[in-house]
């Protein structure tokens, strides 16, 4: 025999080493036993091509999706925003019925040019000529059009920024607490309402025909926070002579804007119903009148002078 036969029959037989080629990216492993056929199965066998014809499966639809694509689930929608709907009238009619929000945007319909105007109205109404309110189809024009117009803004506003001075005002003192302060806002508050309550009162048993609103009397009524405002920072700055300065300057001119605001709301119904201006009834309502404003300098000194020392 061939010696080359017999060596190979006699010893066993090594395995020939074959180069392995590098794995580039995206190929199977080398060492892997099985190929992954799951990806080719999902991409090829029986599975739909994309309309670009890329060969990728359509993205399955959401599952908000597949609900609003549901007519069940639009008639529910449907009903459901009708509801809401029906629930936000009623929820409005109520509302308007205890608190009247339409008519509140009207008092709050103001500008900057309308403050700076009414605040000067109010520290100088001694040169103001022509108070009679605009009206515009049998309706009151907003307050940002017409000075004469009562708002709700500026009381608001000074009644605010009252509390904060007398905050201020009690801090320099050494006798601020939240107690106290809550109390001077409160204080400052149930005087309003006691003023508005007693003149509602006086109109209905004089028997007044006045246009003249409870919101009205609330606007009227809050523009002598501004003169508190401006007597309690004066005296701050100066003491007791400079409250009493400008206070006093405030209290004579909060007087007399009332007289000639109240007196054609009051007055005017009168000469409209042909009162004889001596009349007993007429008499009785210039005496109203006269009661409500001297009613505001009273008040603005009984709620200050206890802040100024």
């Amino acid at each position: 025999m061939h010696p080359t036969g017999l060596a190979a029959a006699g010893t066993p037989r090594q395995p020939s080493k074959r180069r392995i080629p590098v794995s580039q990216p995206g190929m199977a492993d080398p060492h892997q036993l099985f190929d992954d056929t799951s990806s080719a199965q999902s991409r090829g066998y029986g599975a739909q091509r994309a309309p670009g014809g890329l060969g990728y499966a359509p993205a399955s639809a959401s599952p908000q999706e597949a609900f609003l694509a549901d007519p069940v689930s639009n008639m529910a929608m449907a009903y459901g925003s009708s509801l809401a709907a029906q629930g936000k009238e009623l929820v409005d009619k109520n509302i308007d019925r205890f608190i009247p929000v339409t008519k509140l945007k009207y008092y709050f319909a103001v500008d900057t040019m309308y403050v700076g105007k009414k605040l000067g109205l109010l520290f100088f109404p001694y040169l103001h000529q022509d108070w009679e309110v605009q009206y515009q189809q049998d309706t009151p024009v907003a307050p940002r059009f017409d000075v004469n117009a009562p708002d709700l803004y500026i009381p608001a506003m000074a009644f605010i920024t009252y509390v904060l001075v007398a905050g201020l005002a009690l801090g320099t003192q050494d006798r601020f607490s939240p107690d106290l302060l809550g109390l001077q806002a409160s204080s400052a508050l149930a005087w309003l309402t006691l003023e508005v309550l007693a003149i509602l009162l006086s109109l209905y048993l004089v028997t007044v025909n006045t246009d003249l609103t409870t919101i009205d009397l609330v606007a009227f009524l809050g523009y002598k926070y501004v003169g508190m405002i401006g007597g309690v920072l004066m005296g701050l700055l100066f003491g007791k002579i400079g409250y009493y300065l400008v206070l006093g300057w405030c209290c004579v001119s909060i007087f007399v804007f009332m007289i000639r605001t109240l007196r054609l709301k009051i007055l005017a119904e009168a000469a409209a119903e042909g009162v004889p201006v001596r009349g007993a009834r007429n008499q009785l309502r210039m005496y109203l009148t006269m009661a409500v404003a001297a009613a505001q300098p009273l008040l603005m000194y009984w709620l200050t002078f206890h802040l100024v020392r």
